[in-house]
């Protein structure tokens, strides 16, 4: 590749550097928005390193965000405590942001069983995953925007703190191609390789690439719908144009393109080969010192298995677990830092921290359980001592290199503001005048059959229920219970996919599902304006799920619809319950006060059910054969949109591409009618709008591992 491409590059990335944030909104600032605004903009201006949002639940906390990266203009890293609050906040940006580039970076990972020693019962189990290739492409867009423009958000999740691969090395590493440049295929072959493409000759998915005669076909690791041909006279490149892979039909010419790794994790050769020789000489280091002590079978395992990823790494450049020699592979010392997400965000970047008080408390213990499974594995001669560091940033490394931070929460944790001596920015006042919801104590005796009968007077008025338990036991428990009852009810638990959950919630808005039973995921962010509202079972058995922070963002999910109130079923006041009880009716009065004093009638939140992980795409009217009375087919959405594609691979392999693309406009028609559903249901005929999620029905019991089967031998 021509060293003159640096020049187009620069070119590129000056002229994207010119977009601005831009929020689109049907609405202005209002209530303790715009001070808020004006506070936290104000204080970043000035030099602030760390900001405090004390935002009450509805207060338009995510509207608040907006206005200030709209003010500051500069790369944003927003941080959520888990995937399904991430996703919310994706969408939600993209709605206020559709002109400017809004990414996801969460775990790739549907399932993960890390590679781990139990000395008590010599039980070795390998590694083991399951990867998402939509997360894994929204992953490479992500990284992809902060490379090449300013106007970037990227919503990440705690996943941003563990080690991706060096900025440089993947810089170092992306192809640059020019129209008109001199270019042998051959050598641009070898190079798709190292960046660990595919080559195939058959159908193109993401990360393939094909060669027919003077054409090349690359479909990029961050592209869903779209890739590029390669057109060569010669040692010349004769044209460049980007085509949809399942039909082969170019949508447009370009001049230059970029192609990035495939993998965050790639690595030259010549760094390889350095590595190989520091690996050898810790792994001879090791062997002297197990030898030394007599563990003979220590030292023979560790000697096994590191040979033959060298070996690996030799022939094919990697290695199962090449993650554990990173400290080679990225040239750091031992005990450095690895190279994170916050390497790829510019230095002027800000970081927003939404729900502090849980996402600060994890990025503290994300190193110490990682640091002791590693030390285990090291010690008994599974893996070499570098392992460890093939880590997640400690938190210390974290606080270090953060830029400057605005930390969110309705209850902000005494670090936060320890920081900031302190002061903090209030947002108290709802645009919509809505005050928090009323607190109901009831007692403990009776409290599932009071709770039935709430959940029915819910029903009746097209209102949705959140309850939380204590246990996954009781919330599938419970859920059954109810179902017998009459009540349409699901669940929802760490058990459950990340994607199911989005899903069930969605299904929840939707009305698929009038109650929701959960423990600690009801707790933070989730938006559901249609529940009004909100039981907590055992209120009064003090602990981490009944702490003041606890019920106080329980008691937050009631408060965005008018009729909003709280059920808290409890024998005793606790010193939590009692002061949640009471924060939560000081702001109340302060709400009231402020609509008496500025004639606000409360009304309840009003947000569409948008699918927050649908791309944007064009469907072109003319060629889908979706009719209305498809919309309820089979009584299982999903089955049917997953049959319709397998229908799609197979015209495509037939080269009926004309086909395959007006059943692929059908599938995503049926998405995109599917969102209508709660305006089409008729409540007097009893239809339910179908729901995708087949996850937290009754009677079933959610499972961590679905797809894999966990691997353990016997030492």
């Amino acid at each position: 590749m021509s060293t003159n491409n640096l020049v187009s590059l620069d070119r590129e990335i000056s002229k994207l550097s010119q977009e601005k944030f831009r929020v689109f909104s049907d609405f202005a600032p209002a209530g303790d928005q715009p001070k808020a605004i004006k506070e936290l903009t104000s204080g970043l201006y000035k030099g602030a390193h760390n900001k405090v949002l004390l935002g009450v639940t509805g207060s338009g906390k995510t509207f608040t965000m907006a206005n200030v990266i709209e003010n500051l203009q500069r790369p944003t890293l927003i941080l959520a405590p888990n995937k399904t609050l991430a996703a919310q906040l994706f969408g939600e940006m993209r709605s206020f942001f559709p002109n400017n580039a809004v990414e996801y970076f969460v775990s790739y990972y549907d399932y993960y069983q890390p590679e781990a020693y139990v000395p008590r019962t010599d039980t070795y189990i390998e590694k083991d995953a399951s990867i998402n290739e939509q997360i894994d492409r929204m992953r490479h867009s992500a990284t992809r925007a902060l490379i090449e423009r300013r106007d970037v958000i990227v919503v990440a999740s705690v996943s941003c703190i563990f080690g991706i691969g060096s900025l440089e090395t993947y810089s170092l590493m992306t192809i640059y191609i020019n129209k008109k440049e001199n270019l042998k295929q051959e050598k641009l072959v070898r190079k798709l390789v190292e960046l660990q493409y595919r080559r195939n000759q058959g159908p193109l998915e993401r990360g393939d690439f094909r060669v027919m005669g003077d054409i090349i076909e690359i479909f990029p690791a961050h592209s869903e719908d779209r890739a590029w041909r390669i057109s060569m006279f010669g040692d010349e490149v004769e044209e460049i144009s980007e085509f949809d892979p399942l039909t082969g039909q170019k949508t447009e010419d370009l001049n230059d393109i970029k192609i990035y790794p495939n993998s965050h994790y790639v690595t030259p050769r010549p760094t390889i080969q350095q590595a190989i020789k520091e690996i050898k000489k810790e792994l001879n280091e090791t062997l002297k010192v197990l030898n030394s002590k007599n563990k003979l079978l220590e030292s023979q395992r560790l000697e096994e298995r590191t040979t033959f990823d060298i070996e690996m790494m030799n022939t094919t450049g990697s290695c199962a677990g090449i993650e554990n020699y990173s400290r080679y592979l990225t040239g750091r010392l031992p005990g450095q830092p690895p190279p994170t997400l916050f390497e790829y965000l510019p230095n002027d970047g800000l970081l927003i921290v939404d729900e502090s008080h849980v996402a600060v408390p994890q990025l503290r213990g994300m190193y110490r359980g990682d640091f002791k499974r590693k030390s285990t594995l090291a010690e008994f001669g599974f893996r070499l001592p570098s392992c460890v560091d093939n880590r997640p940033l400690k938190f210390e490394e974290w606080d270090q290199m953060r830029p400057q931070t605005i930390f969110v929460s309705a209850t902000p944790g005494d670090w936060e503001l320890g920081l900031t001596d302190g002061v903090f920015t209030e947002q108290l006042i709802r645009p919509t005048g809505l005050v928090d919801p009323l607190c109901i104590l009831r007692p403990v005796e009776n409290q599932v059959d009071d709770l039935i009968a709430e959940c029915m007077e819910a029903a009746s008025t097209n209102h949705r229920v959140l309850v939380t338990t204590l246990t996954k036991r009781m919330a599938e428990d419970l859920t059954e219970y109810m179902h017998e009852s009459g009540i349409n009810v699901r669940y929802m638990h760490s058990d459950v996919d990340t994607l199911e959950r989005i899903e069930i919630i969605r299904d929840l808005r939707l009305g698929v599902f009038d109650v929701l039973i959960g423990i600690n995921l009801l707790r933070e962010g989730l938006d559901i304006p249609e529940c009004n509202t909100v039981a907590i079972l055992d209120a009064d058995k003090e602990g981490f799920l009944r702490s003041r922070t606890s019920l106080i963002q329980t008691i937050g999910r009631a408060a965005r619809n008018i009729n909003g109130k709280v059920l808290l079923y409890a024998d005793k006041l606790t010193g939590s319950l009692e002061a949640a009880i009471d924060e939560t009716e000081r702001r109340r009065n302060k709400q009231r006060t402020y609509n008496s004093e500025n004639n606000i009638k409360p009304e309840t939140i009003r947000k569409s059910v948008e699918d927050i992980l649908k791309d944007a795409y064009e469907v072109d009217s003319d060629k889908s054969t979706v009719k209305a009375e498809d919309e309820y087919i089979g009584g299982n959405l999903d089955s049917h949109i997953k049959s319709l594609e397998r229908k799609m691979k197979n015209a495509a392999a037939e080269l009926e591409f004309e086909n395959a693309a007006q059943i692929r406009d059908e599938i995503r028609k049926l998405q995109e009618k599917d969102l209508g559903f709660i305006q089409q249901t008729d409540i007097k005929s009893n239809l339910r709008p179908l729901g995708r999620s087949r996850s937290g029905v009754p009677g079933t019991r959610a499972k961590k591992n679905k797809t894999s089967k966990r691997k353990k031998n016997k030492i």
